[in-house]
């Protein structure tokens, strides 16, 4: 995970390694978490790139893993560039600075527009894809008046209320986070919309460029959407749904969440009452988020990816001594104290005799191997 440090400091990456950071993060099984560690331990994204094959080797992969070619990097890189997109690394000035309080936040976002807009105060609005005139009359409402205050919108750029949010808050300060690549906007009906976003306001993914969306992807991109905002605000949503995904994921991010009451009649307002009966706070109308943001503590300085500066050489030595010093037996027992039921790493800390860069040496050739998943809080199980 990423350490604690000044955003105010920022780094900034060479072309170079921007390349490299990106050919890493498109990797097979390298996702946020275990690209900051490989970052920590091998101090750079072109040492843990010519580390995967060993990592997934030791960790049992009966593949060879699949290591972005640099073919296929250089492609995506022209293609977004000629659209005139570009990529931001966690820690330069231009990234979210909400979205770097998240667990293992994206590495890179692909972004088109202007980032001023991700760096002012942000509040979230989802909702439902078939929603009512009067939901869509409410959340146009809302985005309007909280973009006159100063809020900048954000939203999926889905059918309905996304839809909604974004328009009226086109003029004053409008986000869209998108599931896929920036060149593959979905619902087709609102490329014309994420073209003007492009162009007024801030289209971001973490997706390759030209990336066609899976369902998956869009729990990946709602926690996105909550964690560069300070608030989410849900205005129609049935009980089952995406928005209370994003509800649930600004809540584990500390984030306000706030809902809009709904007939007890109409599914599309199952969710959000549900919220409120939870503890959600009640909106009718923008000052009763406005009045929850004066209220709200500013967040702590924004981290920088840990182990981003090359490690000195003796620190490195040190490390590979400790890992050659491995057994296999010991490898096994590890292995098999692991289980497909989630358990904390400090768990396996203490019911081990390795040290924590051990364990989590063996963890990190687990996770390149594709057998280890990761949840949050610092659990992990056994895949297989």
């Amino acid at each position: 995970m990423p350490s604690s440090g000044d955003v105010s400091s920022a780094l900034r990456l060479s072309d170079k390694q921007r390349f490299d950071w990106l050919q890493l993060i498109r990797s097979a099984n390298v996702g946020p978490a275990t690209f900051y560690q490989l970052l920590a331990h091998y101090g750079s994204a072109r040492k843990a790139i010519l580390a995967l094959p060993d990592l997934a080797r030791k960790g049992g992969s009966k593949r060879k893993i699949q290591i972005a070619s640099e073919a296929d990097i250089a492609e995506e890189w022209q293609q977004l560039h000629q659209a005139g997109a570009r990529l931001v690394a966690l820690g330069e000035k231009d990234y979210p600075q909400d979205l770097t309080q998240i667990h293992a936040p994206p590495p890179l976002l692909t972004i088109m527009g202007n980032c001023a807009w991700a760096q002012r105060q942000t509040i979230a609005i989802v909702g439902s894809r078939n929603c009512s005139a009067a939901g869509r009359k409410l959340t146009g409402q809302i985005a309007a008046d909280l973009g006159e205050a100063g809020v900048t919108i954000a939203s999926g750029l889905a059918r309905g209320i996304d839809t909604a949010a974004h328009k009226a808050s086109l003029e004053t300060g409008t986000i869209a986070v998108v599931a896929g690549g920036l060149n593959r906007i979905y619902p087709p009906e609102n490329i014309d919309l994420a073209h003007a976003i492009a162009q007024q306001g801030l289209l971001i993914s973490e997706m390759p460029w030209n990336w066609q969306a899976r369902s998956q992807d869009f729990p990946r991109r709602n926690r996105i959407i909550s964690g560069l905002s300070a608030g989410t605000l849900i205005v129609e949503a049935a009980k089952r749904s995406g928005s209370l995904i994003t509800a649930r994921y600004a809540l584990e991010q500390d984030r306000d969440v706030f809902a809009i009451p709904g007939s007890p009649l109409d599914p599309r307002a199952d969710g959000g009452n549900h919220l409120i009966q939870q503890g959600a706070c009640l909106v009718c109308d923008a000052n009763d988020i406005l009045s929850a943001l004066t209220n709200r503590l500013p967040h702590d300085p924004a981290p920088l990816p840990l182990g981003f500066k090359e490690p000195a050489d003796n620190k490195a030595c040190a490390e590979d001594q400790e890992e050659d010093a491995l057994s296999p037996d010991q490898r096994d027992r590890f292995v098999s104290s692991l289980s497909p039921t989630p358990i904390s790493v400090d768990e396996l800390l203490r019911q081990s005799d390795l040290t924590a860069s051990q364990i989590q040496m063996l963890l990190l050739e687990l996770d390149i191997a594709g057998r280890l998943e990761r949840h949050g809080n610092q659990m992990v199980s056994l895949l297989g």
